[in-house]
């Protein structure tokens, strides 16, 4: 028997400064500081939030509650956020709203292909761009009536979040270096650090990826990330 996705309850309350009251967003994301942001950016316009941290998680969401918009991460542990956005773009069900996201912007153009309707370029911290990225692709009949504000705002997620994500990936590499792991880890300390605005960490996680895909010597690259995330957890490296 098909399954009918139930709309998660409105919420009253929409004003110029709040235009996505009534929304509920479905933020796909593993890394906990980007979704911080998200959760921020969310609380400031009037949205309510959910996260999933996986496809497997955000797949079990999806299977009972209809969100009104979807942020999905490009690169997750369980597979590419691709595949994802494709099937909600192709669902009987649409969700409205379908954005992707993602530190590597040479990654937007399979994501747009799949069916987003948007993209949001990590780091993710104006009110600004986060609320047009949402509106913009609603049709006119169901975005807010009358004049929004337009804020200058931007977002800054607790530290603590990037600790607890540099610490996640400690774990995964430490748990295994695999072809896989390793492709993940790139693209994970990729996200993050450009989040972060650790643009060391950024670059060296960057290079990492970059040798990989080449098929070139990497293990003085991965040397150097392990190295860097034990200065951050240790407390030695200010960012």
């Amino acid at each position: 028997m098909p399954i009918t996705l139930d709309p998660l309850p409105q919420t009253p309350a929409l004003t110029a400064a709040r235009p996505l009251a009534g929304m509920t967003v479905l933020v796909v994301e593993d890394s906990r500081f980007a979704s911080e942001a998200v959760r921020l950016l969310c609380l400031k316009s009037g949205a309510r939030i959910r996260r999933a941290d996986s496809l497997r998680a955000a797949r079990r969401h999806l299977a009972v509650y209809l969100p009104s918009v979807v942020i999905v991460d490009l690169g997750l542990p369980d597979g590419s956020g691709v595949e994802l956005i494709r099937d909600l773009s192709h669902a009987s069900q649409r969700i409205p709203v379908i954005l992707a996201t993602s530190g590597d912007e040479h990654q937007f153009i399979p994501a747009v292909e799949a069916g987003a309707d948007g993209v949001l370029a990590k780091p993710i911290e104006s009110l600004a761009v986060f609320q047009k990225a949402v509106l913009d692709p609603l049709p006119a009949d169901q975005r807010p009536a009358g004049l929004r504000l337009v804020s200058g705002e931007t977002v800054v997620p607790d530290r603590i979040a990037f600790q607890d994500d540099l610490a996640h990936i400690a774990d995964v590499l430490t748990a295994s270096d695999s072809d896989n792991t390793l492709d993940y880890v790139a693209q994970f300390l990729t996200g993050v650090a450009r989040s972060a605005h650790d643009d060391a960490l950024e670059a060296a996680a960057a290079t990492l990826a970059a040798h990989r895909g080449k098929g070139v010597s990497f293990r003085s690259d991965l040397a150097r990330v392990a190295g860097m995330l034990q200065d951050r957890l240790e407390g030695r490296t200010a960012i």
